[in-house]
């Protein structure tokens, strides 16, 4: 049996994989733009701020550690609908926000939800479309780059016209949106569960033909079999080079990512003399430069072994961004956020290499546990700390320098990490068989 067309009785998962994919970007993109308008009515201290910044990263290192346990007991469709409810009520509580504790609280909530639904959406998609793996993967990601530049762009003007309450809480809209097919999905599966006399549980190996997996797959109720990350091999990678330089090169880009939707419209009032609906739209523009990055950056690494001088790129870009607002920033802002916006080039790369460094499902798991704890956990340092920089020392210009430090100091990672080994290639160098 060969592919089959995408919407060929799935087409409700279809539509909830991409509506997914929008919510989880929009939550993030959506607040830094209408700081200021919320500032009118409640302070918003650079230290709530900074936490708001630092609370996706770190609620995607502990959610994407509880979300696989979480999806054994009760299976994905029913965690996906736990995770986007979540969501929902987070984006809707975030316009009720009276003072910036409810708001960093409710932000919280809201990244619990996207945090599982980061973990969940793959295994979705392995799930029910088996057979166009490809495909979806594209749709997928492409559409989470759409819901990164899209917020930044029109939540001013509708805080302008509306109030900033209505600006973030109209983003829950999607989100319970996207709750809807999977809840009946949900309702579906439950009958055919009834009816069923196949086991529940489809173990989907990327190996395996589609043959027989695309019609399983389509009407599995539990859980996907996943390959745990064993112990041993969890153990020794924090004896290597090849996992710390990946974890760095990975935090390095989730740094740049957060500190600028954190922080970078902020900035760009400030240096830079624009108005917040301009900011908002320079902010879409820094997230737009990210969307091509995620479709050319794997087939040049993958065909043509180009990590080392794509690493370098992003961190020049990087370098001459920052340098531009951090030197001119009233000479070209626009100019200045696009190509600061093209270290988005380190995420697809990130993604790639946890891939192509490990030789086996099991080793995998384990690099990307280890890679993006740690990244994650890096990334959360910095909002906060570029909040408490600019409140000590009442400008832009030190912590525009540190974003720039934390570029330049990656380089080594970034040429480790380039190596073309895997980590089983440097444990057999080191200490023998793997």
């Amino acid at each position: 049996m060969g592919a089959r067309p995408l919407w060929q009785g799935r087409a409700l998962a279809l539509i909830g994989i991409v509506l997914v994919a929008f919510s989880l970007r929009s939550a993030v993109a959506s607040l830094s733009p209408v700081i200021d308008h919320i500032s009118r009515d409640f302070p918003v201290s650079p230290v709530i701020v900074g936490l708001i910044g630092a609370a996706p990263p770190v609620c995607f290192a502990v959610f994407g550690l509880v979300t696989p346990l979480v999806e054994r007991r009760f299976g994905l469709e029913r965690v996906a609908v736990g995770a986007l409810a979540l969501m929902s009520l987070g984006l809707i509580l975030r316009g009720f926000a009276g003072d910036s504790t409810s708001l960093l609280a409710a932000t919280v909530v809201v990244f619990a939800g996207v945090g599982a639904g980061n973990v969940l959406l793959p295994p979705l998609v392995k799930k029910y479309f088996p057979d166009r793996l490809g495909v979806m993967m594209t749709l997928y990601s492409t559409m989470m780059a759409v819901s990164t530049f899209v917020p930044p762009l029109v939540a001013v003007p509708v805080a302008d016209s509306l109030g900033w309450r209505v600006s973030l809480g109209l983003w829950g809209g999607f989100a319970v949106l996207a709750l809807l097919p999977w809840i009946a999905l949900l309702i579906g599966e439950r009958g055919r569960v009834d009816k069923a006399s196949a086991p529940a549980d489809v173990v989907l190996d990327p190996t395996d033909g589609v043959d027989d997996l695309t019609d399983a797959a389509a009407v599995a109720t539990g859980p996907i079999a996943i390959v745990p990350a064993s112990p041993r091999a969890f153990g020794r990678l924090w004896r290597m080079p090849l996992p710390w330089a990946l974890a760095l090169v990975f935090g390095t880009s989730s740094t740049m990512a957060y500190v600028a939707f954190a922080w970078l419209p902020t900035m760009l009032v400030d240096i830079a003399g624009v108005t917040p609906a301009t900011a908002g739209f320079l902010l879409s523009l820094f997230a737009l430069a990210g969307l091509p990055c995620g479709l050319l950056v794997p087939i040049l690494i993958v065909r043509f072994q180009a990590t080392r001088p794509l690493f370098l790129f992003a961190v020049a870009c990087g370098v001459v961004g920052v340098g531009g607002l951090l030197l001119a920033p009233t000479a070209a802002p626009a100019l200045w956020a696009i190509i600061y916006g093209l270290t988005a080039i380190l995420f697809p790369l990130s993604l790639v290499l946890l891939s192509i460094r490990a030789r086996t499902p099991e080793s995998a798991v384990a690099l990307s546990g280890f890679v993006q704890s740690i990244g994650y956990g890096i990334a959360a340092v910095f909002p906060l700390l570029i909040g408490l920089l600019h409140e000590t020392t009442g400008g832009w210009q030190v912590p525009l320098i540190v974003i720039m430090g934390v570029l330049v100091v990656s380089i080594p990672a970034g040429l480790v990490a380039g190596r073309r080994r895997t980590i089983e290639d440097e444990w057999e160098a080191r200490h023998g068989r793997w």
